[in-house]
C-alpha cells in the first residue's frame, strides 16, 4: 500500500510515521530543516506514554509530483495551503485513489473536491495531541491517536477497508463512519469551543469551565455551531453543545487549542476556518452567530502572525 503524507508535520508525522513502521509504503512531503533532518536521520516520535519510536531511514521529498501515484493521500498541511496541496498532489493520484484530508475545520473537503473531484474525496478525522519539537522529531503527548475515515456515500468501499485495516495494525484507533460528515462535524462543535474560548480568554480550559460567565462563552460558541450544522443538514442532536460541554468538563484542566499556541507564538491563525467558518456558514442559512463573530473579530489583527 502506498501513501503519501502532504504535511508531515506532528499530524502527518504520526500517522505516517505509524503506517510506516507497519509496513505501508510511506512518502512524507516536507520542506525546509524538516525536511533535511528526515532525509539526514529520519523519523523520531517520543511519547512518554507509548514509548518512542524511530524510524532511522523514510521516504521523503519536497516534491509531491515524483512521488509516483498512491493508494492514499493524507492531507495534514495548515488550512489555508489546501487548495495548493489539493493542486501539488494531483500528479499522485490513480483513478482509485483516495485522499484524505486530517486538517481541522469543515470546508476542507469542499476545497479538495473542487481541486480533484468528488470521486477522490474520502472523509476524515484524527483526534491526537502532537507537534514538530525539533526538526526530524515529532512530539506526541498522551496516548490517543483515534483515526476515523468514511466514503461521504456511506458506504463500505474496498479502499475504505483497505485502509481501515492498515490504520488498526499500525496501532491507531480506527473506525469506519457511516456518516463522516457527522464525524467531522462532531469534532468541529468542540474544536470551535475549545479553540474559539481559550483563544479569545487566553486561559486555558480548566479556567474557562470553572468561571460561570466563561463557560456560558463556551458554551455559546458550541451551541451556535451546533445551530449552524443543523442548518446545513448535519444530523447533530440539538442537545450535542450540552454534551461537549459535560465533556469539557473530562479534559485536562491545562488544555489549549492549537489556535491559542499559534497566538502565543506570533503565528498565522487558522480562526478564519473556525470561529469564520460558524459566522459564513450561520450567514448562508440566517442563523446568527454572534460569539463566534466575536472571535472571529477580537482575532482579527491577530490572524496574519507577526509580520
Amino acid at each position: 500500500m502506498k501513501i503519501l503524507i502532504m504535511g508531515s508535520g506532528g499530524l502527518g508525522g504520526l500517522y505516517g510515521g505509524l503506517l510506516a513502521r507497519a509496513g505501508c509504503e510511506v512518502t512524507f512531503v516536507a520542506r525546509g530543516a524538516h525536511l533535511a533532518a528526515l532525509r539526514e536521520h529520519g523519523l523520531t516520535i517520543e511519547n512518554a506514554a507509548r514509548g518512542d519510536i524511530r524510524l532511522p531511514k523514510v521516504s521523503v521529498t519536497d516534491d509531491p509530483a515524483g512521488a509516483g501515484e498512491a493508494d492514499f493521500v493524507l492531507i495534514a498541511v495548515k488550512l489555508w495551503d489546501t487548495e495548493a496541496a489539493a493542486r501539488a498532489v494531483k500528479p499522485a493520484l490513480a483513478p482509485d485513489t483516495a485522499v484524505i484530508s486530517l486538517q481541522n475545520g469543515v470546508m476542507k473537503d469542499d476545497i479538495l473536491r473542487r481541486e480533484l473531484g468528488s470521486r477522490a474525496v474520502m472523509g476524515g478525522v484524527a483526534y491526537v495531541g502532537t507537534h514538530i519539537a525539533r526538526p526530524g522529531v515529532i512530539h506526541q503527548a498522551g496516548t490517543l491517536q483515534r483515526l476515523v475515515i468514511g466514503e461521504y456515500d456511506g458506504r463500505r468501499s474496498p479502499r475504505a477497508e483497505r485502509l481501515l485495516e492498515a490504520a488498526v495494525r499500525a496501532g491507531l484507533q480506527a473506525e469506519l463512519s457511516a456518516d463522516i460528515r457527522r464525524a467531522i462535524w462532531e469534532k468541529f462543535v468542540f474544536l470551535v469551543g475549545l479553540s474559539g474560548a481559550t483563544a479569545t480568554v487566553r486561559a486555558p480550559i480548566g479556567r474557562i469551565r470553572e468561571n460561570p460567565r466563561a463557560r456560558a462563552f463556551l458554551r455559546e460558541l458550541m451551541k451556535e455551531a451546533v445551530r449552524v450544522g443543523i442548518a446545513h443538514g448535519v444530523a447533530l442532536p440539538e442537545d450535542y453543545a450540552d454534551e461537549r460541554l459535560a465533556f469539557a468538563d473530562t479534559v485536562p484542566a491545562d488544555m489549549v487549542s492549537s489556535l491559542f499556541v499559534d497566538l502565543e507564538r506570533g503565528n498565522r491563525l487558522e480562526v478564519e476556518w473556525l470561529a469564520g467558518a460558524v459566522a459564513r456558514l450561520g450567514e448562508e442559512k440566517g442563523v446568527a452567530t454572534p460569539a463566534n463573530r466575536a472571535v472571529w473579530d477580537i482575532l482579527a489583527l491577530h490572524a496574519a502572525g507577526k509580520t
